[in-house]
């Protein structure tokens, strides 16, 4: 009967964020939709190491409407880093969009790695997916890379079924922190809580773009014990 009125917490509150890596956030400043200047990069930064993460990736849009080039992010992103103060320990990846400047660069070999096992963070829209969508995962690996794909589960047109073909594909999925928070409604936590009960995301990101939006997700009161104690090992790994 008290199960009924469990008390949820926050992302705060649940002390997650201790000894935890952000593996995908649009914090480089001046590059896309995120954060526009050094100053908030920096506070954002800051109030993340405060709350005890250790790594963040910073993992920018690149699609045909933000063209980012490799050279011009990293080059943003040594900027950043020598500006940068703090202690944690930064990175930089890329949040590709599944299109067509995509198969270009897939194609280059250009294209920024989210750790060192050639593995690409990848997206699509949340409304419709590419008309080729299961080709190009498929091309990705045949290439010798391993495509993971962000925040499946704000991905409205996806089905269960769906879900499952992209298990049996062995493409491991990125959570956003906020999904599970209830930040996106009901019907998108219910799909997060869905694939982590199925044990298939492999990792959280914040998808943090802005300082105060983050705060007021991380803050907001809505995980479960169950919840709190799955997401303890992805976001310590």
């Amino acid at each position: 009967m008290f199960g009924l009125f469990e008390r949820r917490k926050s992302i705060i509150d649940s002390s997650l964020l201790e000894g935890a890596v952000d593996n995908h956030c649009h914090i480089l400043y001046g590059v896309d939709d995120g954060v526009k200047t050094p100053a908030e990069s920096y506070a954002i930064l800051k109030w993340l190491e405060q709350k005890g993460v250790r790594e963040v990736w910073l993992t920018p849009h690149v699609m045909e409407d933000v063209p980012n080039t490799t050279e011009g992010l990293r080059a943003r992103f040594e900027e950043l880093k020598a500006a940068y103060k703090g202690g944690l320990v930064l990175h930089l990846a890329a949040e590709y969009m599944l299109d067509g400047l995509f198969e270009a660069r897939l194609a280059a070999g250009d294209l920024l790695m989210h750790g060192e096992e050639r593995v690409v963070l990848v997206e699509t829209s949340t409304i419709a997916p590419p008309l080729d969508l299961w080709s190009m995962l498929n091309d990705i690996k045949d290439r010798g890379y391993q495509p993971l794909l962000a925040h499946p589960e704000r991905y409205r047109y996806m089905s269960e079924q769906d879900y499952v073909r992209l298990h049996e594909m062995d493409v491991p999925l990125q959570l956003n922190l906020p999904s599970i928070a209830g930040y996106y409604g009901k019907d998108v936590c219910a799909r997060a809580q869905w694939l982590l009960d199925k044990g298939w995301y492999v990792m959280t990101g914040s998808d943090c773009h802005r300082f105060r939006v983050i705060h007021h997700q991380y803050h907001a009161q809505e995980l479960k014990k169950k919840t709190i104690g799955q997401l303890a090992h992805l976001m310590h790994q």
